[in-house]
């Protein structure tokens, strides 16, 4: 799934590219994809690109009639840039394609979702907040008034796992499994960490730890073409996806653990005391 890296990369792309343009045509092939009906996705044609905007993981497209082409890539969704787009209608169904939106300069992009679950979400609004995705959003990690005593703020009193809270969109924006995984890599602490238990110094560890892996993350993504944004993501992760490799830090096996329909990763020496986390499905979790 695009999380906050990569999000921003393909908006500081969008900025730099389709700011100025004229939308010439927009053509849905996955109708379950548009999520509003009011302004139609039709009114866009005609209107200039003002400026690009992350709200957490949905990109906005900001145009000068006053509406706002947000969109949401969800697991398995992305953007394709093309500088001469294709002139052939796309048909529903027939591609993975869920939306086409072109310029008149004849470039433009296409949103597609591999495989089955579609989940990929577009909305055509006046105002980024009617999307209830963005109205329910906690604060930008990488934004100015989120400091230290802010992360201690949301992590107090909660009975939460630290790596369900770095994920939970309402709590903090644009983090999702893999970059949980290198933050808490980053501050040498468990997953299953209780975010009420954690000290100070764990709070210190954590916070730098959050900004440095994003704001690293976010300075190799800016400036790429959107064919080239996962390429990089994968080859900056330390752990995630990384299972069975060793650990950059130590040297030990990094360890994976599943669950239904996901997993995560950890270095046991580094962030457990060398202990092997047990697996979800099968035993009661360790702390």
């Amino acid at each position: 799934m695009p999380e906050m890296p990569e999000v921003e990369g393909l908006v500081r792309f969008l900025r730099a590219r389709a700011t100025g343009l004229a939308i010439t045509r927009v053509q849905v092939a996955a109708i379950a994809a548009l999520k509003t009906y009011d302004p139609p996705v039709d009114a866009l044609v005609g209107m200039r690109v003002d400026g690009a905007e992350r709200h957490g993981k949905f990109v906005g497209l900001r145009l000068d009639d006053g509406a706002h082409l947000v969109f949401h890539l969800a697991r398995a969704g992305w953007l394709r840039w093309s500088d001469v787009l294709p002139a052939t209608v796309v048909k529903p169904g027939r591609s993975p394609i869920a939306l086409r939106v072109g310029f008149d300069d004849g470039s433009g992009f296409d949103l597609t979702e591999a495989g089955t679950k579609k989940s990929l979400a577009v909305y055509v609004v006046r105002d980024p907040a009617d999307v209830p995705g963005i109205a329910r959003l906690g604060p930008d990690p990488l934004g100015a008034g989120f400091d230290r005593d802010a992360l201690a703020a949301l992590l107090r009193g909660r009975r939460t796992q630290v790596k369900g809270l770095l994920r939970d969109q309402t709590i903090v924006a644009g983090i999702g499994n893999a970059y949980s995984d290198e933050i808490l890599h980053a501050a040498r602490m468990s997953p299953y960490a209780l975010a009420a238990t954690l000290g100070d110094d764990d709070v210190d560890r954590l916070f730098d730890a959050l900004r440095t892996t994003l704001a690293d993350a976010v300075e190799t993504a800016s400036g790429k073409p959107p064919a080239e944004l996962k390429d990089a993501k994968r080859r900056g992760m330390a752990v995630h996806a990384r299972s069975g490799e060793a650990c950059p830090v130590c040297g030990d096996t990094i360890r994976s653990v599943y669950f239904a329909d996901t997993d995560f990763q950890y270095c046991p020496t580094c962030q457990t005391g060398g202990k092997v986390l047990a697996d979800r499905r099968l035993s009661r979790l360790l702390k």
